[in-house]
């Protein structure tokens, strides 16, 4: 129940930032994407279920408050949390390469999702000029971010989440 409770409340910051403490440091507005981060970070650390879960309730924020269309958002989120957690066992936890390399596939993937759900299907077909001025600084800025945050939601998933991770790891729980 703490771990769900700790979860909860690094969704909530981690869109609060996203809103607001990220807008200040956009480049040409141009702003990393701190819940992909979050996403694939849960998803590496605690699996597929945290990570569609983390996934789901970060796209439903974003749904609420942005999207036009109702599930769209959480949708994208949820695929990205649960794929990243196929990973889960296979990198060790303080390198840093592995959530990189996943947060730049992960926003290449959000940012193709977008474009199709939200431009291309109201008839904007400028793909490359969205490649190009959207997808591909938004990828850059936030794998340079994922250096700094992930070490921040490893601490957190260390310090206050040991006992669902003991608890996974052990070869005496059946799944």
């Amino acid at each position: 129940m703490k771990s769900k409770i700790i979860l909860a409340c690094t969704i909530l910051c981690s869109f609060l930032c996203q809103c607001t403490i990220l807008n200040h440091i956009s480049i040409g507005a141009i702003k990393p994407n701190l819940l992909v981060i979050l996403c694939v970070s849960m998803g590496l650390m605690r699996g597929r279920k945290s990570g569609l879960w983390t996934g789901f309730f970060t796209g439903v924020l974003i749904d609420l408050f942005y999207g036009s269309v109702f599930g769209v958002y959480a949708l994208i989120y949820m695929y990205i949390g649960f794929f990243s957690g196929y990973a889960n066992r296979i990198y060790f936890d303080d390198d840093v390469k592995v959530p990189m390399i996943m947060v730049c596939i992960a926003d290449f993937a959000y940012g193709l999702a977008v474009y199709v759900f939200v431009f291309l299907l109201r008839g904007r077909l400028a793909i490359d000029t969205y490649f190009l001025r959207i997808i591909l600084p938004e990828i850059f800025y936030s794998v340079i971010l994922t250096f700094f945050v992930y070490r921040f939601y490893h601490f957190i998933n260390d310090r206050f989440m040991t006992s669902a991770k003991k608890e996974r790891k052990s070869i005496w729980v059946l799944k």
